[in-house]
């Protein structure tokens, strides 16, 4: 019995192991496939459908998420800061808070759940009524033609997304911290100001770029590589989110390990010269 639970265990970590072989491997094909299809891949007719896909019919999921964001903030920090009598720098928290973390990691999280399913399910389809072998016997590589313009899309638009949410987060917590709790509007402009440098605009939207590296590979990959079937197809969908959103945790610990370390470093040798 104990023997039958290890063998089971071993065959689910040599599963476990040749999908994440398979996964690199289509990630290498993809990255391939963007540099020498380039010209397939980067007609108008061709990405700016996908750049309307996951970036303008997700601008309204992001602008209500980050208004709300930045709101609750303000509602759960103002009592300690009031305590404090430090009310009037909550602008500058609620403006790094935002903009360095929840800003890229929301809107990120809300991509991979509108567009990362909808994307694995739609490739899943074509995988499942064989629309990907015939593209393959007509000549046509469906990593360029299908694959490299998602993960596009997704690079460069998650970025931008996730400017927007920045933007109605800070929008939204002066509203409640100005308008609700009467805190002076002019301090609150000043501290965010104060607070948010340059270095943590540009750690927010590299981590964007990475999340959104993440959703267009994993979600184009659980499509390729779906189960038969409508089951398949749904369970493809399910994983992408579950997966994509594991993914951004993840780098968002290492790159901010990483950038936290690197601007300290940086700061150093500044001061020292």
């Amino acid at each position: 019995m104990i023997l039958a639970h290890f063998a089971k265990l071993g065959e689910s970590l040599l599963d476990s192991l040749e999908s994440l072989g398979r996964f690199f491997r289509f990630a290498g094909r993809t990255g391939e496939a963007m540099v020498r299809s380039c010209g397939r891949w980067a007609r108008p007719s061709i990405l700016f459908p996908q750049f309307y896909e996951v970036g303008t019919r997700s601008i309204p999921v992001v602008m209500l998420v980050g208004a709300f964001v930045g709101m609750v903030l303000v509602v759960e920090m103002y009592e300690q800061f009031r305590l404090l009598g430090q009310e009037t720098r909550l602008g500058g928290v609620i403006g790094l808070s935002v903009v360095k973390q929840i800003g890229p990691v929301l809107a990120a999280v809300m991509i991979a759940g509108r567009v990362g399913g909808s994307v694995s399910a739609e490739l899943g389809t074509m995988r499942v009524t064989e629309q990907l072998d015939a593209m393959r016997v007509i000549g046509v590589d469906p990593i360029a033609y299908l694959v490299a313009p998602r993960v596009v899309a997704c690079i460069l638009m998650v970025p931008l997304l996730t400017v927007v949410s920045n933007i109605l987060g800070i929008a939204g917590g002066y509203l409640v911290s100005v308008q609700l709790y009467g805190i002076n509007e002019r301090d609150y402009w000043a501290f965010t100001a104060e607070f948010v440098l340059a270095w943590d605009l540009f750690t927010g939207l590299l981590k964007a770029v990475f999340f959104g590296m993440w959703i267009g590979l994993v979600s184009t990959y659980k499509g390729f590589y779906c189960d038969p079937g409508a089951e398949g197809v749904g369970k493809a969908a399910t994983s992408s989110f579950v997966v994509s959103f594991i993914a951004i945790i993840i780098t968002n610990f290492v790159l901010a390990t990483f950038l936290n370390n690197l601007y300290f470093a940086l700061e150093g040798v500044i001061i020292t010269r």
